[in-house]
Order: C-alpha cells, then sequence, then structure tokens
C-alpha cells in the first residue's frame, strides 16, 4: 500500500478502483476496503500506486517511503522530514 485516503477524497479525485482489501485490525475485528490506482508526484517524478479507501486520515504506507529517511519530531504540530536516502533532496 502506498497511500491511505478517505473515500470522499477518492471520488471527488475520480479513481479507477482496481480490487478489494482486507484487514486484520489491532482489535480483532475484519476490515474490508477498496482499491485504487493513482498517480502522485513524488520527489519530482510521476509514480503509479495503489491507495486504499479508509475512512481515516490520510496515511503514507512504506512501499512509497522505501529509500528514502523519514524524520518524525514527536510532538503535537511537530515536523516531519523526508529526504532521498543519501541525497540531501526533499520531497
Amino acid at each position: 500500500m502506498a497511500f491511505t485516503l478517505p473515500p470522499a477524497l477518492v471520488t471527488a479525485l475520480g479513481l479507477t478502483r482496481l480490487s478489494r482489501g482486507r484487514a486484520l485490525l489491532a482489535n480483532g475485528s475484519e476490515e474490508l476496503f477498496d482499491i485504487y490506482g493513482v498517480t502522485v508526484l513524488w520527489d519530482g517524478q510521476q509514480r503509479y500506486v495503489e491507495a486504499d479507501a479508509v475512512d481515516t486520515t490520510p496515511l503514507v504506507g512504506m512501499s512509497l517511503l522505501d529509500g528514502y529517511d523519514l524524520h518524525i519530531q514527536v510532538a503535537d504540530g511537530g515536523q516531519v522530514t523526508i529526504q532521498a536516502s543519501g541525497q540531501g533532496s526533499s520531497c
């Protein structure tokens, strides 16, 4: 998974549904969701990725972060920095 997007945003963007997915949540329940294809601009390059439609805050998945350094300031309103590994360029 590259992204998790709210269904309302998926609809607004007019994304193409690819398939259905299933996830086991931490509370033991199972969640079904739709998977969509989307093209994103990532580090100056267009990339076609899959996005899970889930009613939550948008999330970036680990597959998109592969090859990048992630720094998170763990505080309310803290800064998040993503940089290409060893290149110093910022996304």
